[in-house]
């Protein structure tokens, strides 16, 4: 695609000095992007020819600042036509770059984050898990998709990374990628963790990060009712695949276990615990942190169930699980199926554990935090928050049905007042 390119020689009359005189500045324009210079020269405002784009009258300094002006457009039509001849995308700070000659030795942005992601693949499974890798893999092409479209280039200089840059990221997660915002938030942290590490090796001399905030919305999270569960394990279905599916998730309701966790189980996972009864000990997968489960009857009746599935027997799988793609589409039927409102995905099935199946019949929460593998009690506080609202409505319920008793109680105190 062939790029535009201008250039401009101008004043800023606002910002004269006591001698009324103002600093030229040189405005390099490409496909309607800028970047800005001082050119260290300065002219009286009464004598700058704003048409022209050079001093006005023939004195020794106009002539001097004149043929400055000539040397630097004649340098700039070189760079511009050397970029031009190499066939290669720029931008207009790639144009002042090279003037200035700081396009040296410039630490590229896509080529750090690509080291950096090559770092974490390298330590999954002993300081990384296998989705933050993944993460910074979708963080580093959604990055380079935006420099693709904002700048039209391959790559930019880690310079040129700045609160700008980082909000008009922002902008096009939500509206190009369509990301809700929590989710554009977290490719933003994941960058911003890049960008701090740019930082702290001195390849920036600022922090751009330093003035945004991460600001997550709160998000409720669904979880099914014991009247859904209840609905959904004594539902009749005529397709194996969805019987099994249905299984699975289950499964989940009465563990915790995330999709991930479900998946990688095997045998040697069951364990007898301190009580004498069988568990699940596993790590979890995103976190690295240990879940200890102590199964009860309806996970323990699944395992048996599929014990002789025939992905099972000759295998040291626990469970016969189908891709996370497919699950949570046999899960849409699944919930349509059975009269289900709700967004019904696999990960459902962690948060109706942590609300139905525990924290609701007073399982304390460290003991839920503890079971989900949770780092932090504060991320099982959220369902905590979740129970509270269940709480309340159910409160709310009360009062509607104790309006009998306010209704014999004014009754009672109208006699009264009467008989006084």
């Amino acid at each position: 695609m062939k790029s535009s390119f201008t250039h401009l020689f101008y004043i800023k009359k606002s910002k004269a000095d006591v001698n009324q005189k103002a600093n030229i500045y040189l405005r390099i324009t490409v496909n309607g992007k800028r970047s800005e210079l001082s050119i260290d020269r300065k002219v009286p405002i009464d004598k700058w020819n704003s048409i022209a784009n050079k001093v006005k009258g023939f004195s020794k300094e106009a002539q001097e600042i004149n043929q400055y002006i000539e040397l630097i457009t004649n340098k700039l039509n070189k760079i511009h036509q050397k970029f031009v001849d190499l066939g290669k995308p720029f931008t207009s700070l790639n144009i002042r770059d090279k003037y200035l000659g700081k396009d040296q030795n410039q630490k590229m942005l896509l080529k750090i984050f690509q080291d950096h992601n090559n770092q974490v693949e390298k330590l999954v499974g002993k300081e990384f898990a296998e989705g933050t890798a993944l993460r910074y893999r979708t963080a580093k092409s959604h990055i380079e998709e935006f420099i693709k479209f904002e700048y039209k280039v391959n790559d930019i200089a880690v310079t040129e990374v700045d609160h700008k840059f980082i909000t008009g990221f922002e902008y096009y997660l939500k509206t190009e990628r369509n990301c809700a915002h929590n989710t554009a938030i977290k490719y933003i942290t994941n960058f911003k963790k890049v960008i701090r590490i740019v930082y702290a090796n001195g390849w920036i001399t600022k922090d751009p990060f330093f003035n945004w905030k991460a600001r997550l919305k709160t998000v409720d999270r669904q979880f099914l009712s014991e009247l859904e569960i209840e609905d959904l394990i004594n539902k009749q279905f005529g397709i194996p695949r969805l019987e099994q599916v249905r299984d699975l998730f289950v499964f989940s309701c009465f563990t915790g276990l995330a999709y991930a966790d479900v998946r990688k189980l095997k045998k040697e996972n069951i364990v007898i615990g301190i009580d004498g009864n069988k568990w699940i000990n596993t790590k979890r997968k995103k976190t690295d942190t240990i879940s200890n489960i102590p199964l009860l009857p309806t996970s323990l009746a699944l395992i048996e169930k599929y014990a002789t599935h025939k992905n099972i027997v000759n295998s040291d799988k626990l469970l016969p699980v189908l891709s996370n793609q497919k699950m949570n589409a046999y899960l849409k039927e699944i919930a349509d199926l059975c009269g289900i409102t709700k967004n019904l995905t696999f990960h459902l099935a962690r948060h109706t554990f942590a609300t139905t199946i525990t924290l609701t019949n007073g399982v304390p929460i460290e003991s839920v935090s503890k079971m989900l593998g949770h780092k932090s009690l504060k991320t099982t506080q959220h369902y905590a928050k979740i129970i509270d609202r269940k709480v309340s409505d159910d409160m709310n319920v009360l009062k509607e049905k104790l309006n009998i008793g306010k209704k014999n109680t004014s009754d009672s105190s109208e006699k009264s007042k009467k008989s006084i």
